[in-house]
């Protein structure tokens, strides 16, 4: 039987969440109602939607519009979520991309491009699933914890929506992010710590009256909310010719997005939309906060939170909630999770700039950076399809590259001054 949660089962039960049916633990099972709460009363362990689905079938999705919403079988909203007011992201481009194939090594590979959403970064998708849960139980202001790109994704969506924002940051982020989350409107809070700091701060204000009717998207409404990188794992697959890849690099943070796209690619075979054949996830963390990384080498289950300190600030939670998780998805698909320096990250960025067109942010050359080290010490292999996730945009992060991006030489506007300054 289903327990009752304490809030907003009334909301919960009068509106429409397509073909969920309730939140279960990820450790013991017990199943709840669904509502806005995110941890096991018996466990303590985290909640993730439940679903119960009809028939689903490939005409079906590929009739949809070109963003998420192709998915909404598939996901906890309504059925005419999209003619709701709602940024509308996903359906960004699979680039082929040969000329860094032919730099790393490897036969086939693919960067799927997610700088393409509305607010420029994969949170976009997890926001709208998040803020559909939000109108559903009633709450009139969204908020977060973010390490930048999500409380740009947050500030947008609830612009969008007419719902109020209170976004918290930590005080050190790249000031572009800075920029995007003010930009919308609502209140950005910057709070003198880093992230997990940051997060607990929200975890005490959902049990405090100032938190009241608020949905925060990554706490409250985590089981929502992560169900949004499930649309990546889909696309990514309806692109490819409705098959998986053989393995696929993506970046850790809290560990959702990773575990997320498994179970995406589990519920495609389990509805006979993909063809049933394995397949191998690497995680990609950068080496100044690697928690899961760290945990995997050492053959451990447990992973240890660290201090974060590197470039790839989008990356940097030190105490990742879904890592254990992460660990048993790498160990059962036959990948890994590795790290690489801020350097390399730097390096990273630049080629895939250089040989794709892709200008990708801090993160995006986390899990390039990790591509590569992985073909270099032969642990990925050259020969099979391959994928790797750019999250967000080179322009939210362009100190990390800043000192390699200069003019080529400064010249007074002649012919001859031009063949001067490139006669060798």
């Amino acid at each position: 039987m289903a327990h009752t949660s304490t809030a907003a089962n009334t909301a919960a039960n009068t509106v429409e969440f397509g073909p969920a049916t309730g939140l279960s633990c990820r450790e013991c099972g017990t199943l709840y109602e669904l509502g806005p709460i995110f941890a096991c009363t018996e466990c303590f362990g985290p909640l993730e939607v439940a679903y119960e689905f009809g028939e689903i079938r490939r005409e079906d999705i590929e009739s949809g519009p070109a963003n998420i919403w192709r998915y909404r079988s598939l996901l906890p909203v309504p059925a005419d979520v999209a003619a709701k007011p709602n940024l509308q992201p996903g359906w960004t481009k699979l680039v082929k991309a040969d000329r860094l194939a032919a730099e790393l090594g490897l036969r086939s590979l693919h960067v799927k491009d997610d700088s393409g959403n509305p607010t420029h970064s994969f949170k976009d998708r997890v926001v709208s699933i998040a803020l559909e849960a939000a109108r559903n139980f009633g709450f009139h202001t969204l908020s977060c914890s973010s390490t930048g790109n999500l409380a740009g994704a947050v500030t947008a969506a609830a612009a969008r929506a007419g719902l109020d924002a209170c976004v918290f940051i930590p005080a050190d982020l790249e000031p572009a992010k800075v920029v995007m989350a003010a930009v919308y409107g609502g209140r950005l809070v910057a709070i003198d710590g880093n992230y997990d700091e940051v997060n607990r701060f929200c975890s005490e204000l959902i049990g405090d009256e100032l938190g009241e009717k608020w949905g925060f998207v990554n706490v409250n409404l985590r089981p929502f909310y992560a169900e949004g990188s499930k649309t990546l794992a889909y696309e990514i697959a309806e692109q490819l010719g409705w098959r998986l890849p053989d393995q696929i690099v993506i970046p850790v943070a809290s560990g959702s997005q990773l575990t997320k796209i498994d179970k995406g690619f589990r519920e495609l075979i389990k509805l006979g939309l993909v063809e049933d054949r394995p397949y191998r996830i690497f995680g990609a963390q950068a080496e100044g906060c690697s928690p899961v990384s760290r945990a995997f080498k050492a053959g451990q289950d447990v992973v240890q939170p660290v201090r974060p300190d590197t470039i790839a600030k989008s990356l940097a939670i030190g105490n990742p909630a879904d890592g254990p998780y992460v660990l048993d998805i790498v160990r059962r698909t036959g990948g890994a999770v590795e790290d690489v320096n801020d350097q390399e990250v730097v390096e990273a960025i630049r080629l895939l700039a250089r040989t794709e067109g892709v200008f990708a942010e801090t993160a995006g050359g986390v899990t390039v950076g990790v591509l590569r080290k992985l073909v270099r010490e032969g642990r990925l292999d050259p020969d099979a399809e391959t994928v790797v996730l750019n999250t967000g945009d080179g322009l939210k992060t362009l100190d990390a590259v800043a000192e390699h991006a200069r003019p080529t030489a400064v010249i007074r506007p002649s012919l001859d001054a031009f063949r001067a300054a490139f006669a060798n």
